[in-house]
């Protein structure tokens, strides 16, 4: 397998497939595109990106099989190892609850992801969030408190073990700690439980080692 991705200081999407494929365990070749350098139109329209319109993450599997969109490599890697990962909870009740808050974030919290893009590479003093920010916020508490409290049990994660559904909101993590956005005590647990597994340990590692910068992506949101 080939997996393209965008710079990891800045792509969100490109986070949250490179975990799926990192949790598949399958061997898998990583290219990094560096997003809106001088070369990025040209790139976008070649024939490896030609089925996701040059969107990234794309991920191909031999010369036949293309997969584009994070939520879809997500189940097209769990097909693929025939569920045996734990991408999704064994439970129907958490299955289900899962499979709702990933789509969730797939499709939602537009306010946050435009005020507060990703930058792995920096922390910023805490500031008043937007009204829009602050619902989308309060609505994540939400459901990360009860997936918690129904399914978390012993475990770390939203669903006890690291799951689909804490790779969708990793990226969500990386907001709240580079914008210094303040949390409940269960979601500052949380948060730290997420920032700590190995695999984000390495994509953290990858984006500090990186020598490009987006300007447009760099300081805090102005008010």
């Amino acid at each position: 397998m080939k997996l393209f991705l965008g710079n990891k200081a800045y792509s969100s999407w490109s986070l949250r497939g490179w975990l799926a494929v990192k949790h598949s365990g399958l061997p898998f070749e990583e290219v990094t595109v560096p997003l809106y350098d001088e070369d990025w139109s040209n790139r976008r329209e070649g024939d490896e990106f030609a089925p996701s319109g040059g969107k990234v993450p794309i991920l191909w599997d031999g010369d036949d099989i293309v997969v584009w969109d994070s939520l879809a490599i997500i189940d097209y890697l769990n097909e693929k190892t025939g569920g045996t990962k734990g991408f999704w909870p064994g439970d129907m009740a958490a299955r289900a609850m899962a499979r709702s808050m990933a789509a969730e974030m797939h499709s939602s919290f537009a306010a946050l992801r435009r005020n507060h893009s990703m930058n792995i590479r920096r922390i910023y003093p805490a500031a008043e969030l937007l009204p829009e920010v602050q619902a989308d916020v309060v609505r994540i508490f939400q459901i990360w408190a009860e997936a918690r409290a129904r399914f978390g049990g012993e475990g770390d994660y939203l669903f006890g073990d690291w799951s689909a559904a804490d790779i969708m909101f990793a990226p969500v993590v990386t907001r709240f700690v580079t914008y210094s956005i303040p949390l409940p005590r269960f979601a500052a647990a949380y948060c730290q439980a997420v920032i700590s597994h190995p695999c984000m340990q390495e994509w953290i590692g990858g984006a500090q080692a990186e020598d490009w910068v987006i300007e447009a992506f760099e300081g805090p949101v102005e008010g």
